[in-house]
């Protein structure tokens, strides 16, 4: 070194301008061009997953180390409810931060209008780099010119387009492949843990043996094997979870990037999934993003209220766009770094047409639950899948002998009761109906009234001409011989689609 005049000390501070300018390098590369320092957002979603089927929430054997280990890190939710607990009616509503009936989209399989908002549109045109991957689902599995698949640079990555049988074969391509000039908005969607199963397991699979069985299922063998089957699939996304955060740290973005686990309804079992109750209707909700919770937050669990529709303006916020008078949910920022913060008092879920007709709406506090059914007459066993299941079976074949406990009959119960009010407090399992003990009558007329401003707010309807069942009640087949079609969606009437009203919040 001497012998060209350049010295030690020299050297040294050579190297270290060069390791920082690597790393300064690739840090502007993670923030985007000219240094973009907004987060990124990763919005995880699972399919029929229960809220308490993670071992974070408290299941005993089910296995997801990669959505725990978020949760240590980071800050869960113990009160988020979804507004349906239905598919795509669910996945509508999040992505617009609507109700379903102010969506236009309010039954399954229903089409996004064109009159939505998708809030990543909003993040897309405001510089972000935007891409969905795995199940789509939103009514019209996004046609062409529909305001979901406007939203974003890339889609793809299904269980037919390379996302394997959990859809989430693309995620971390998506990720590889983005445009590292941009901050990034990204929606991962599982098709784990829908039915039918499949063989696919990543890790040990799950025995009968280790299946924690609900009351209002029979624990027999065919239904431990049916539990066991879909605890294979919640694994299987969270493996996929955890490669998602592997490929965040490669890049040096996973401290600047918000990633959300969530799930767009309940398990698909019997009272479960459709249903209003917290069977249905509660979902996980677990944040991760280190630059934006903080250390003094990670681990913390926040008990306040929130619904999906909080999503989209909370992420809207935290991005610095601005939110659209479209959007009915409000932003829950400030609980990142406040868990005990409060940003509702009443959270409302909607059961509309899937599969079969229904109406009911539902308004949540902390404390109760009201429900109000507009079609009593009938049965709210579950959707046509839960009812094609060996858990229904084995239902069934109890019932016909007469052995059903009380939370089992709840499944067939017809006619039903036109109102419901629980103490989610005292009654997690919403098994016992307080509406005519009289005891509860100010809770009671306080909540009819605050769901009776909702629906008028927001313009819900009853129309006498809902959609009507396409698949057997008992059976889960289609319908032999019936004229199936569509009839007059609820909110239809009154323009509902076009309302910007949000309905009482607190």
């Amino acid at each position: 070194m001497q012998a060209i005049g350049i010295s030690r000390g020299v050297v040294v501070r050579i190297v270290v301008f060069a390791v920082l300018a690597i790393f300064v390098q690739g840090r502007l590369a993670a923030l985007g061009a000219g240094g973009d320092s907004r987060p990124n957002f990763i919005v995880i979603i699972g399919d029929d997953i229960s809220w308490n089927d993670f071992g974070c929430y408290g299941h005993p054997t089910i296995r997801t180390p990669n959505v725990d280990r978020m949760a240590e890190r980071g800050l869960r939710f113990s009160r988020a409810f979804l507004t349906a607990s239905s598919c795509s009616p669910s996945r509508c509503s999040i992505i617009t931060g609507r109700y379903p009936h102010n969506t236009g989209a309010a039954e399954l399989h229903s089409a996004l209008p064109a009159n939505q908002v998708a809030f990543p549109k909003l993040l897309k045109d405001a510089g972000y780099y935007t891409a969905q991957a795995g199940k789509w689902h939103f009514g019209d599995m996004g046609r062409p010119g529909g305001p979901a698949l406007a939203a974003f640079d890339r889609t793809g990555g299904s269980t037919n387009d390379g996302g394997g049988p959990g859809g989430e074969g693309r995620w971390v391509q998506w990720l590889k492949e983005r445009d590292k000039d941009k901050p990034f908005f990204m929606w991962f969607a599982a098709h784990d843990a829908h039915r039918g199963w499949d063989d696919k397991v990543v890790g040990e699979a799950y025995g009968p043996d280790e299946v924690v069985v609900p009351p209002f299922l029979v624990d027999d063998e065919a239904t431990r094997k049916d539990l066991a089957a879909y605890y294979n699939e919640i694994s299987r996304m969270d493996h996929y979870v955890g490669l998602v955060f592997k490929e965040l740290r490669r890049q040096g973005v996973a401290d600047n990037t918000m990633v959300i686990v969530m799930a767009d309804n309940g398990r698909p079992f019997p009272r479960c999934k459709t249903r209003v109750y917290d069977s249905g209707m509660q979902t996980s909700l677990v944040i991760h993003w280190p630059e934006g919770i903080g250390s003094g937050g990670a681990g913390a669990v926040c008990e306040s209220l929130v619904s999906s529709i909080d999503i989209a303006p909370t992420i809207l916020e935290l991005a610095s766009v601005k939110v659209p008078a479209s959007v009915q949910g409000v932003s829950f920022a400030e609980m990142l770094t406040d868990p005990k913060a409060s940003v509702r008092r009443y959270v409302f879920s909607e059961h509309n047409w899937h599969d079969y007709e229904a109406h009911e709406r539902q308004v949540r506090t902390e404390r109760y639950m009201y429900v109000r059914n507009m079609r009593p007459e009938l049965a709210n066993q579950g959707p046509a899948d839960s009812v094609n299941s060996s858990s229904h079976a084995s239902l069934l074949k109890m019932q016909r002998a007469g052995r059903l406990t009380e939370a089992q009959k709840d499944v067939f119960m017809a006619p039903r009761d036109g109102e419901e009010l629980f103490d989610v407090v005292k009654d997690p399992l919403q098994l016992h109906n307080l509406a005519m003990d009289g005891e509860h009558g100010v809770v009671l007329g306080r909540l009819r009234k605050v769901l009776d401003r909702w629906q008028r707010e927001t313009a819900d309807t009853v129309p006498d001409d809902l959609t009507g069942d396409r698949f057997g009640r008992n059976s889960g087949k289609v319908l032999e011989g019936v004229d199936w079609q569509r009839g007059t969606m609820p909110g239809s009437e009154l323009d509902a689609s076009r309302t910007t009203a949000k309905g009482p919040a607190r």
